[in-house]
Formats: structure tokens, sequence, C-alpha cells
């Protein structure tokens, strides 16, 4: 089952994950990266070669603000946005819940744990959830990729490969639909990749202006099989426009089936709530679907996470 013989993940194939792809002490007892070990020197020589038409694209959705998304449910605590105008200046503040659906964020390691801490859930690398606390993660927190994140990055645009404006809720993105995109373009997954799958959000969310939330969601996007694809390829990071399918399949035990596995046991980052929609355009106008991708954590002293604004060069 799963990826190999192309067929959704069962249930008990789902929990074999939490060994299968295992990356405590992968990098060492000390290590801070999880994932983005992949990235070598050698990955980040590769990517600045793609830089050749000076191009330059954002895949962020705007802060949101209660004008920029006024779903309830979608974006249940708004951004608060305030100015300050004086006669010959101004200035603002911005504060922002950015876990969720709804603005581009970078999550943490310290993000997820593998269960409830009461009944020995653990950070990633085997870490104690005691200490995520009150006043800021002290460990597996956003201020260690202070450096930022810079590798080649690959769009995979399944609605392009099947002709949709955004994927259907009834067919999940798997790994092997991002085998074959891969193959329809040329790429050659690279270890230190950042694999980027494009699900239509624009569109989804545009042809759905009254969506109603549930746990798990029931939006469009990926099914758990694309974790062996991931892991498989030594992926650095995913990034994501509409994050994990509403499941049709099998009732997992998790509420965000791929978070609970990529993060507390692989140690990989998730780039949440991208936009991919300029990026696709931009793709298919330059006939290449990889690029230099730049991703600049805010430094978040133990933070879970961070807005970001990703950056594609090509």
């Amino acid at each position: 089952m799963g990826l190999q013989d192309r067929t959704p993940t069962t249930v008990e194939e789902y929990a074999s994950y939490k060994t299968r792809f295992n990356n405590w002490g992968r990098w060492g007892n000390d290590d801070q990266l999880g994932t983005l070990n992949h990235i070598t020197d050698d990955q980040v020589k590769y990517a600045a070669t793609l830089i050749s038409e000076g191009l330059s694209v954002s895949c962020a959705n705007p802060i949101a603000t209660e004008q920029v998304v006024s779903n309830k449910q979608r974006n249940p605590r708004p951004a608060d946005h305030r100015m300050m105008v004086g006669a010959d200046s101004s200035g603002d503040y911005i504060g922002v819940a950015f876990h969720g659906y709804v603005n581009t964020h970078i999550d943490a390691l310290c993000h997820i744990f593998t269960g409830d801490s009461s009944t020995g859930g653990r950070l990633y690398n085997d870490r104690d959830p005691s200490l995520v606390t009150e006043g800021g993660a002290l460990t597996n927190s956003v201020d260690y990729w202070k450096n930022g994140i810079v590798t080649r990055g690959v769009l995979y645009d399944i609605p392009a490969m099947r002709s949709q404006e955004y994927v259907s809720p009834d067919e999940p993105i798997e790994g092997w639909h991002l085998e074959d995109w891969a193959e329809s373009v040329g790429i050659q997954p690279r270890p230190g990749d950042a694999v980027l799958v494009r699900s239509g959000c624009d569109a989804f969310w545009k042809a759905n202006e009254n969506f109603e939330f549930s746990h798990p969601p029931a939006t469009p996007g990926n099914g758990p099989s694309v974790i062996e694809y991931l892991y498989d390829n030594d992926a650095s990071l995913l990034g994501w426009d509409l994050q994990e399918a509403g499941y049709k399949y099998f009732d997992y035990p998790a509420r965000i089936p791929i978070h609970e596995i990529v993060i507390p046991y692989m140690g990989l980052p998730l780039l949440d709530n991208a936009n991919f929609d300029e990026l696709s355009s931009t793709c298919k106008e330059t006939g290449r679907y990889e690029f230099m991708l730049v991703i600049s954590p805010l430094v978040i002293r133990g933070g879970t996470g961070s807005p970001v604004n990703p950056i594609a060069l090509f």
C-alpha cells in the first residue's frame, strides 16, 4: 500500500510512519535544523545557478486583517493593523496570530508534539515538551533558523496537471501525483529541495466564500502518502497553499495527519498557506519549475514559527 503501490495510505500504514520516517538522532542529539540539514553548500550553489532572468516572485498572501479576509471561520483572529499618522510622518502597529489557515508562515519544530505531553508526548529529536513554556520555547524554536532558508524550490502544479482551477476535494494529492508531475516537467528531485505543492487556493476560496471549517478541515489538499515522497527524496521542507486534504478514504488517528508526522518525527518544516498562483504563471511563462527559494523567518526568540514572505528567484 501507499506510494509504492499507488494506493491511499491505510490507518495501519499511517501508524507505521512514526517509526519509518523518524529522524530523531539522525543529525546528532543537539540538532535544531531537522530536514534543513539536507540543504548542503552544493545545494545552495546549485540554486544560485537557477537565477538567469532576474525575476523575483512572492509566494505570500497578504496579512489577513478583517478587511483582507472576512470569513470568520477561516480567519477567527484577524490581524490587528493600526496606523499612526502625524503631521510629518507615519507609522503603524501589526499584531498577528499566524498559525491556522490564512496567513503565510513557517512552522518551527516546537509547534507540534507527538501527543499529549501528559501521556508521554515528545518534541522532535525526543525532547521534553515542558521546554515549550509560556515565555517561549527553549528548544526547536524558529530563531535557530535566523540565517534563512535558501535552496532549490520546485513547484508541483497539480491543478495544471489535472486541467482544473483547483484540486477537487474528492481527489486528494498523493505522493505518486508528485512523482507524475516531476516526470512530466523534467524535474529530478534533489536532496534539500523545497517541495511546493499548489492546489489552487485563490480559485477555491473564491468558489467557496462561505466555506465552513471542520476538524480536520474538509478543504482540498494533500493526502498522507506525500510524506513518503518527502522522506524518500530527502526534501528539506514542504510548502502548500491548502494543507491537508479532508480525507475521504480513512479515519486517521490525527487531527492534522501530515503535520503530526513531519514536524515532531521527521523534523520537517512546513510552509503553510503560501500562494503559488503568480509562481505558477511565471513557471509556465519561463518553461521551468525549478528556481532559487529564499525564506527569511523573523528572529523570534522561542517562537513556534514566523510569518514569512517566500521569494522565488528565476
